[in-house]
């Protein structure tokens, strides 16, 4: 009897699907990508080009209107001998250090009490977080109430302890003060949001075995909550490194009529001129956007520094 040999199976259709597998990812999902692409347009636009613009203009001179003029990297060595711009660095980083210390403090403590309330806990967030949102300028009016000489709450309260009036806003370290307080009392709240997010993801059982361990509030907190918080408060120590280098609408709406030379002046002898406030005042009041560039190069630099620094000492002493 003759065998029949089995029919080989006939060849799979290649269908629309496995043609385009074979074909890159941007083709096969071109539709998901011309979706997001207004955002890479506008970020190209008003991102990418602007930054590279700039580090091309800081090795140029231009008054704005006129012909560029190549500087190469004069514009550079001006700025690390420019007295002035050294002197903004010195007052923004002794008010970011005036600001950030105390604001972080507060702001876990304030969390810690808020992660342990019982009643009204929507209230109280919404309250802390409430002078994140307000504006900026309406708090620096506000502030500059506060601390006027003549009629403000500050010299009020110190009269009433009999202690003498202080002209906050007309001398070098109430000029400091009175920024660091706005800065701190605009960004508490929202770094106690944060902190009170991270207390949350912590296992109550935890507490519960240092209690019955005989573990009081204090070492629970510096032995419990510090370590496990550490990430939360690496991420708000960066963050608020960055926002406070760069302040510029605080000293600039607290001060603007504390000194008749310049918006951007910071107050009597540039006792309130942050980083950006003087690149403000070289690029619009000078009309020197070269150099202004140059300047807004360095503000980077040292801001990644201090980032990468803050960054650096938090680790290593998780380890």
């Amino acid at each position: 009897m003759a065998t029949v040999s089995p029919t080989a199976p006939p060849a799979p259709v290649p269908t629309h699907d496995a043609k385009s597998a074979k074909s890159g990812p941007v083709r096969r999902h071109w539709r998901l990508y011309l979706a997001i692409s207004p955002f890479y347009l506008l970020f190209l636009c008003f991102g990418l080009i602007p930054v590279g613009f700039s580090l091309y203009l800081s090795f140029h001179r231009w008054d704005g209107l006129g012909n560029m003029e190549w500087a190469g990297l004069s514009q550079y060595r001006y700025l690390l001998g420019d007295s002035q711009f050294w002197h903004a660095i010195g007052n923004t980083l002794i008010i970011w250090a005036m600001a950030t210390l105390p604001m972080l403090f507060i702001a876990m403590v304030s969390a810690v009490m808020l992660n342990s309330a019982v009643r009204f806990k929507n209230f109280y967030r919404f309250a802390y977080f409430l002078p994140n949102v307000t504006s900026v300028v309406a708090v620096a009016i506000i502030f500059g109430s506060v601390f006027s000489t003549n009629f403000g709450l500050a010299n009020a309260v110190l009269q009433g302890l009999g202690l003498d009036q202080i002209a906050w806003l007309n001398t070098p370290w109430g000029i400091k003060v009175a920024i660091a307080s706005l800065m701190t009392w605009q960004w508490t709240g929202y770094n106690a949001i944060i902190y009170l997010a991270g207390l949350q993801t912590i296992p109550t059982e935890l507490y519960e075995a240092a209690r019955v361990d005989g573990a009081g509030p204090v070492q629970t907190f510096f032995r419990i909550t510090v370590p496990l918080m550490r990430p939360v408060i690496l991420f708000t120590l960066v963050v608020s490194t960055i926002t406070g280098l760069q302040s510029f609408s605080e000293p600039q709406v607290l001060l603007q009529t504390a000194s008749n030379t310049s918006t951007f002046a910071g107050g009597p002898d540039n006792a309130g001129q942050t980083m950006v406030l003087y690149f403000f005042q070289q690029t619009f009041d000078n009309n020197d956007f070269g150099y202004g560039a140059a300047i807004s190069w360095g503000i980077f630099l040292i801001v990644a520094v201090f980032a990468i620094i803050n960054w650096r000492l938090v680790q290593r002493k998780g380890k």
